[in-house]
């Protein structure tokens, strides 16, 4: 097996994974698109549980590890995910992300070319836990009270061969925001058939990268900035690879 930051860790008993980040009180790893964060009703082994394998291999733990899930990234979405290794780096990560204190950067990949190139968009999204789906809402509505309003910023980065290649910032943090609110504009992510994509990925997974992470650490109250390749194993990525 191997372990250290920015390399990947693997077991014969585990998949490959890497580790972005990590001391006593965090560990980030770059999520492979495809996988969920935690376990869910599919009853799919979740990256949590591959997670406290590996700190288990490394710091020889012989009983439960802990491990608490700060946040989340949709299964077909790569990238960033940070979780907290004790009770009050949780805590702490919790409320700023609660406050918005923590600074989200996604790449997304979409077919179509936003217009303008630069913008901030708002809208009022509710979710449909039926059907596992939200919509965008140009302004609020009587009939989904419950619509809560969802804020980004989004800049084209580059466009190679028809497809574009956006950097988003999520003010907020609404069920499937950048998906809908890109979608919204006429600019579905690649691959993200539930939006309104008509291409598909080879892998079944959609175009949108959590690309790094920025905030104070919890405990230490240092500077902390955590950035991830996205797939390169998947063609459409490779495009953008002297961007990486």
């Amino acid at each position: 097996m191997r372990w250290a930051t920015g390399v990947c860790y693997f077991c014969a008993m585990n998949p490959i994974f890497q580790i972005l980040y990590e001391d006593n009180h965090l560990i980030a790893v770059n999520k492979p698109a495809g996988w969920l964060v935690q376990g869910d009703q599919t009853g799919d082994r979740p990256l949590a549980e591959y997670v406290k394998d590996y700190i288990r291999d490394r710091y020889k733990k012989p009983g439960a590890v802990y491990l608490g899930t700060i946040h989340r990234l949709d299964r077909p979405v790569s990238g960033v995910v940070v979780f907290a290794r004790t009770s009050k780096a949780l805590t702490r990560m919790n409320k700023m992300f609660h406050d918005r204190k923590v600074e989200k950067t996604y790449w997304a990949i979409t077919d179509m070319r936003p217009e303008p190139f630069q913008g901030h968009l708002t809208h009022y999204i509710y979710k449909d836990h039926t059907r596992n789906k939200s919509t965008a809402l140009e302004r609020m509505s009587n009939r989904h009270s419950d619509a809560k309003q969802a804020d980004l910023d989004y800049d084209l980065l580059a466009s190679v061969e028809g497809s574009h290649l956006l950097v988003v910032n999520p003010i907020t943090g609404r069920p499937h925001q950048i998906r809908v609110q890109l979608a919204k504009i006429g600019c579905p992510i690649r691959g993200d058939l539930k939006y309104g994509d008509e291409k598909v990925n080879e892998d079944g997974t959609i175009c949108l990268h959590c690309r790094s992470l920025s905030f104070e650490h919890p405990v230490k109250n240092i500077p902390v900035r955590i950035t991830a390749k996205p797939p390169m194993d998947l063609q459409i990525w490779q495009k953008y690879g002297h961007l990486v």
